[in-house]
């Protein structure tokens, strides 16, 4: 018994270094990893230990010393508390805390003025009101969609430095003196960080907004691109189809899944945006709410694109048997898909070139096209006399879902245009000039149907679409 204790103690001993080992080699993997999918994390952290290091000289260098006292601290605090990850960030909490440090100060000094007037008795309850009343108005201005979004920060140190500066009147007897350095010292703070953020390797939210909202077009290009790929395979090669679906990784049906979730993303780096001043081809007043709203249709077509993959490789659409109803809707959904993907794959490569979106129109223009032909296609169908509603059912859905889709992706189109154009985007071959829209193209669908007699003859109905072409519709008959 006492040698199989000492056995079982023995090993549990040495268990503790191999545990301490792997969990610190996890840890490291971990740090790498994080280093590894942003190095711009690394030299953030390098950015803040520099701004650090220069606000602390208030400490170090006895004049600076001498001139701030104590209040130097409040140039470290600032720095720690308004330098961000972004030069949007880092402008936003930095010129808010600026001008909220300024009023705040400023109202506090009349604050403890006017409760001087009142005598030493009155004098606390002065403050007290003042205090409460601004402290509660600012409180609920918060809750203004607009303040909350751009100004809350600066709301929050309003409140905080206004209470303290009027506080602290009532038992420091320079009370000028002492709101001077702060506000001196966080100014030097901010400023710091804002030179800091700006001059050494800037991270600009306005690229990460436009890299963003790029990568979720092609997210939804990814899957619309596999989803034809999918029916094409199953179209040409029905034999290995099965084996095909098992080994294969399907990968687009999950990429979507991301664009449903980027709202929170996309509506932070749009506000952040907003605070950046013109770089590189960001001019002034660059139209950053348009962002959002190519964001929001994205999303949409994201949540019509989730109803479809529920009628993709589980559903008979993708089937190897295909019936005569599959067979007949197949093609006009592989181009339909295919064009839209196209479609999608030139606004992304547009936003991020910040180029006119250049063939686009035409893919969604050959993508209605082929939404047409199917919705001629299921008008003229004739259903047998015993038809296999649990088939035909999904693939009415789907293919109602995927004409959804394909409206959607045209407005994408649309908004990418109108961002185009409120921020001047210019063809990279002639700076000089705007790249013009491609010409509306106009797309005729041949329907071929037996005449009524009976005969040999063949009816040709030749159509143009009326909306893009004066073109009447014309017969003849051969």
């Amino acid at each position: 018994m006492e040698m199989n204790s000492q056995t079982q103690e023995k090993s549990y001993t040495n268990s503790i270094p191999s545990k301490l080992y792997s969990n610190a080699s996890e840890f490291i993997k971990k740090i790498k990893k994080i280093g590894e999918d942003d190095p711009r994390r690394i030299t953030h952290c390098t950015k803040v230990g520099l701004a650090l290091t220069l606000s602390s000289f208030l400490y170090y260098i006895r004049p600076l010393y001498d001139g701030f006292g104590e209040a130097g601290m409040w140039a470290i605090l600032t720095v720690i508390f308004v330098f961000e990850f972004t030069v949007g960030g880092t402008l936003s909490k930095s010129i808010n805390r600026g001008f909220a440090t300024l009023l705040a100060a400023a109202l506090g000094l009349g604050a403890h003025h006017f409760a001087s007037v009142c005598g030493v008795k009155g004098k606390p309850i002065v403050v007290g009101l003042m205090v409460f009343s601004l402290a509660a108005v600012s409180t609920f201005i918060r809750f203004y969609p607009n303040v909350k979004r751009k100004y809350d920060y600066g709301v929050l140190i309003f409140i905080v430095t206004f209470t303290m500066v009027a506080v602290s009147g009532y038992r420091v007897g320079q009370i000028l003196e002492l709101a001077h350095q702060r506000l001196s010292t966080v100014l030097i703070g901010g400023a710091t960080c804002m030179i800091i953020s700006i001059f050494i390797c800037p991270v600009w939210a306005g690229r990460d907004l436009q890299f963003l909202v790029a990568k979720n077009i092609e997210k939804l290009a990814d899957f619309l691109q596999g989803f034809g790929g999918e029916l094409l395979t199953c179209a040409g090669d029905e034999s290995s189809n099965d084996s095909g679906a098992k080994n294969v990784e399907k990968s687009f049906l999950n990429g979507y899944k991301s664009v449903l979730d980027s709202k929170a993303t996309v509506d932070l780096l749009a506000n952040l945006a907003w605070w950046e001043p013109p770089h590189g081809k960001f001019k002034f007043n660059h139209p950053w709410k348009q962002y959002l709203k190519i964001g929001g249709l994205s999303r949409e077509c994201a949540s019509l694109i989730k109803s479809l993959n529920t009628y993709t490789i589980s559903k008979s659409l993708t089937t190897a048997a295909s019936s005569e109803f599959q067979t007949i809707i197949r093609q006009p959904c592989i181009e339909a898909s295919t064009e839209s993907a196209k479609s999608l794959i030139e606004i992304a490569s547009a936003i991020k070139k910040m180029r006119p979106p250049g063939s686009a129109e035409t893919h969604v223009q050959k993508a209605k096209s082929a939404a047409d032909q199917l919705k001629t296609t299921l008008q003229n169908y004739s259903l047998p006399s015993k038809p296999d509603l649990q088939e035909m059912l999904p693939l009415l859905v789907a293919t109602s879902v995927l004409i959804d889709i394909i409206d959607s992706v045209e407005e994408i189109a649309l908004s990418v245009c109108e961002l185009s154009r409120k921020a001047g985007f210019r063809n990279p071959k002639s700076a000089g000039e705007l790249m013009p829209l491609p010409p509306t193209q106009v797309f005729h669908r041949g329907i071929v149907s037996p005449i009524e007699d009976g005969g040999d003859h063949v009816g040709v109905d030749i159509q143009a679409d009326s909306t893009h072409s004066p073109e009447k519709r014309s017969s003849s008959t051969t």
